[in-house]
């Protein structure tokens, strides 16, 4: 196992890595919309999900892995109205590429942000 840690997305909030490296296997934490200084992004569910896959993909790139090598990812959202727009986001971040995902409505996250994404990636 090998922690994966970069100054270019947010330090942990708790007693969490940013990500794990495991065999072939990278798992991000979930990512809400904080810059890499820890201050919350201004703005509604557009930036801050623009936010969210910035840091994401600050951390794939500490972990030696692309977007492209995303298999899984996994959406909280506070609002599942916003769906359209996330997904105009996440469109946009992937590409073509179309990983698997789950995307769940939840009561509340971390600092009152509305979304929060983690990944699974496979090095190789």
């Amino acid at each position: 196992m090998k922690i994966i840690a970069t100054k270019n997305a947010p330090a942990a909030i708790g007693p969490y890595s940013q990500a794990m490296e495991v065999g072939n296997f990278v798992f991000t934490s979930g990512q809400i919309p904080l810059r890499p200084d820890g201050t919350l992004v201004e703005g509604g569910i557009t930036e801050q999900v623009e936010q969210v896959l910035k840091n994401l993909d600050a951390v794939l790139t500490e972990a030696g892995v692309s977007r492209n090598q995303v298999v899984k990812s996994t959406i909280f959202m506070t609002n599942l109205a916003d769906f359209e727009t996330v997904n105009q986001a996440y469109a946009a971040f992937f590409g073509d590429h179309r990983p698997a995902r789950t995307t769940v409505q939840v009561a509340a996250l971390p600092k009152g942000v509305q979304v929060e994404i983690e990944l699974i990636a496979v090095k190789g």
